[in-house]
């Protein structure tokens, strides 16, 4: 009963920060965002407009922006992207972290509390504006699907019934 009242309170913290980044991110790639130039271009190759880069196989930074969402091992995973700032929440892990450039391609690099290492450096295997697939250090590979702004992801396990949570005691 705890561990359903604990997942369920950790998938509603990755639920609203991942509801508040994205209401911080902006959808017009013509506007500044204040991000960091060098950190979203990506050199050579050039944008081909799916958001993978024409002739290198290289990954442009902006196509990254958004909310993911996803099961992985049956376990929710949300990742945040906006400005250059990530935000990760999957089973009982919460990181945060930056897009970084690493050779010409973009990693997300994260920190995460409780001294998780699952998910600290990720590759992107692809990205094509509605799927997005990473490849984590720790050997893990979430493939998360994009998800609306402003609106909540479907597909994901319900919380628990209020009949079922344990009652306070009264002090």
């Amino acid at each position: 009963m705890t561990s359903s009242l604990r997942t369920g309170a950790v998938a509603v913290a990755a639920l609203a920060a991942a509801l508040a980044l994205t209401a911080c991110g902006s959808d017009d790639a013509g506007k500044d965002s204040g991000a960091d130039p060098a950190a979203s271009a990506t050199p050579g190759g050039g944008d081909n407009g799916s958001g993978e880069s024409a002739g290198s196989g290289a990954t442009d930074a902006a196509a990254l922006e958004g909310t993911w969402v996803g099961l992985t091992d049956a376990k929710n995973v949300t990742v945040s992207i906006a400005g250059g700032k990530v935000a990760l929440v999957a089973d009982q892990s919460v990181c945060q972290g930056d897009v970084k450039d690493m050779g010409g391609e973009p990693m997300l690099a994260l920190k995460c509390t409780g001294g998780s290492s699952d998910r600290t450096m990720g590759a992107i295997d692809s990205v094509d504006g509605t799927k997005l697939v990473l490849s984590w250090d720790g050997g893990v590979k979430d493939t998360l699907t994009k998800a609306d702004p402003g609106k909540l992801p479907s597909g994901m396990p319900a919380l628990p019934d209020v009949a079922d949570l344990p009652e306070v005691p009264a002090p």
